[in-house]
């Protein structure tokens, strides 16, 4: 049986044709969407309802945000939101619905795209329906102004696919050694393909701010040394009674307990995000690069 990279090989010029052909038939979005990947080294870590928190506090800043759901394994966005996904993946690649239609609506104006089996059905289209797909994906440019791509966790050859294609990447940890542990090999496996990679740190389940400066400094100190990457500490998220409470009741915690700690270092996190937009959206960005990128990781 032919491997995914293989498959995706034979159809990487036939994209690249089709757009080309397309650049110059298709308006440009007013501006192009950030897209930020976030991952872990491990699962178990909270990165997925940090990733639902974090668009929740974008959103209320007045951003239009989009949630991919990226994870093949758990895929648990709408889960966390309290939300049944009519739609997924699937449905614009089986059923010829446009990736505008499956866009589900999630709490304070936050749209999130389930991934569901569609995203392990890519492998299954013929070269069109790749670059069909590929296309219509694209359109997101012109609905949001950040997009957040919420992988799986782990070292897998789809979770490394998504990090590379994207031009920021957060990577989520726990001060578990386990946890830690993992998320060194996940950066040093970026850095070999990509040593500039903008990789960003936020720690969660933290005691203290003393504990969170404590891992991330020398998670930071660890990688510079010896993988000669430099890293970026996004901040941390206190280990709060609020969070495993709204995890339970499908709420998420920023809506639920809007003056608890947790609610406090998540609004810090889309502050500080926010504030590096000048440095971050320099250069060629936007969804439809992001898009090209990923199928391209395998020519």
């Amino acid at each position: 049986m032919r491997d995914q990279a293989e498959k995706l090989r034979e159809i990487i010029d036939d994209i690249k044709s089709y757009s080309k052909q397309s650049a110059s038939m298709t308006a440009a979005p007013a501006s192009e969407a950030r897209v930020i990947t976030i991952t872990s080294g491990k699962g178990g870590v909270g990165k997925t309802n940090f990733t639902v928190n974090l668009a929740i506090k974008l959103s209320q800043k007045g951003k239009r945000v989009i949630i991919i759901d990226a994870d093949l394994g758990l895929a648990n966005v709408d889960v966390i939101m309290g939300k049944m996904s009519k739609y997924n993946l699937s449905d614009v690649i089986k059923n010829d619905k446009d990736i505008v239609e499956i866009l589900e609506e999630g709490p304070c104006g936050v749209r999130f795209v389930s991934g569901g089996s569609g995203v392990q059905d890519l492998v299954k289209l013929n070269k069109m329906q790749l670059v069909d797909l590929l296309m219509k994906l694209g359109k997101l440019d012109y609905e949001a102004d950040i997009i957040l791509v919420d992988t799986g966790a782990g070292l897998s050859d789809n979770v490394l696919s998504f990090i590379h294609a994207s031009k920021e990447v957060i990577l989520v940890t726990t001060p578990e050694p386990t946890s830690i542990t993992d998320a060194y090999a996940l950066i040093k496996t970026i850095s070999n393909k990509d040593p500039y990679k903008n990789i960003k740190i936020v720690v969660n389940r933290v005691e203290s701010d003393m504990e969170a400066h404590n891992i991330l400094d020398k998670l930071n100190t660890v990688s510079e040394r010896f993988i000669g990457i430099k890293l970026n500490s996004l901040g941390f998220i206190m280990n709060d009674n609020c969070v495993p409470k709204s995890v339970k009741s499908q709420q998420p915690f920023v809506l639920n307990y809007t003056k608890c700690e947790a609610t406090k270092n998540i609004t810090d996190i889309a502050e500080i995000l926010l504030e590096a937009k000048g440095a971050e959206m320099s250069g060629t960005s936007g969804f439809k690069m992001f898009i090209n990128k990923l199928t391209n990781i395998f020519s």
